[in-house]
């Protein structure tokens, strides 16, 4: 039976127990407050981020972890006895993330095999896959079963995203598609979504009662669910939509969990994200 190491990037929003309970390993971001530097997860948790958003009058920004960083959970991984790594990272269309995975498999290919895959997704879209992906591993797949079943998992996971601005979005070089929501800011509530791994512009929706409601909608209305989760971004209405989200059928039970500093810096307080798998 094969062993194989799923390993991804703190943009995924497992928490630490989860990701410790399906043996996940995490490899961490950088979140900056102008000159102060912290490592997502350790150095700066949730609640932290959410504090000094609120306090700081300069946006945070996020910087990708070195190739050192993964090549050190890599080789953890071969230290360990593993057969093979998987990894799964924050979509290449919004980070370096990848690049860095790609640079540190290569640099370990004489120890242990590593696929490393654009997942195209962030927040507990890519959360959601790498539970996926590390079930099948706790039950012996081999690394290529392992990757192909990535490959299957990311044209059907989803990402969606209320937010209550896309200040933070612009100003940090991540809106993508959305940009043409920039013109009337002030008059509407948008939900944005990913689209080939980059933000783009899902839904203009004037009030934060219709965006939720929207949101809740994209739920009920899309195909057999196999994995849902709900990301909370400091919103004082998530209970109100969690309620919107009462009867949805899924395979695996619905996860909540906070959105972190990675998806957070760019997205807001206030953000209410969520993240489905279809049935494959």
């Amino acid at each position: 039976m094969a062993r194989i190491r799923v390993v991804t990037d703190s943009a995924c929003d497992l928490s630490a127990e989860l990701a410790a309970e399906r043996g996940v390993t995490i490899v961490p971001l950088f979140i900056r407050f102008g000159e102060e530097e912290f490592v997502d997860g350790s150095a700066l948790s949730t609640d932290d981020f959410w504090a000094r958003c609120a306090a700081s009058p300069a946006l945070p920004e996020t910087a990708a972890p070195s190739p050192g960083a993964f090549q050190l959970a890599f080789e953890a991984a071969a230290d360990d006895g593993y057969d093979g790594v998987l990894c799964l990272s924050l979509s290449a269309g919004v980070s370096a993330t990848y690049q860095a995975a790609v640079t540190a498999a290569k640099a370990v290919a004489d120890r242990i095999p590593v696929r490393a895959v654009d997942s195209r997704s962030m927040t507990m879209g890519l959360g959601l896959m790498a539970l996926d992906v590390a079930e099948l591993a706790a039950g012996g797949a081999t690394l290529d079963e392992l990757a192909a079943r990535a490959e299957v998992l990311i044209p059907r996971t989803a990402v969606f995203g209320a937010v209550n601005t896309l200040e933070h979005l612009e100003k940090g070089g991540r809106i993508g598609g959305a940009r043409a929501l920039l013109g009337s800011l002030l008059s509407i509530k948008p939900v944005v979504t990913l689209a080939d791994g980059v933000v783009a512009e899902e839904s203009k929706q004037r009030t934060r009662s219709r965006s939720l409601r929207y949101l809740a909608d994209k739920v009920r209305d899309s195909p057999p669910l196999s994995r849902l989760a709900v990301c909370n971004g400091a919103a004082t209405d998530i209970d109100q939509f969690l309620q919107m989200l009462e009867g949805v059928d899924t395979v695996h039970p619905l996860v909540l969990t906070d959105l972190g500093p990675v998806v957070g810096t760019h997205t807001g307080p206030g953000t209410i994200g969520v993240c489905m798998v279809t049935v494959a």
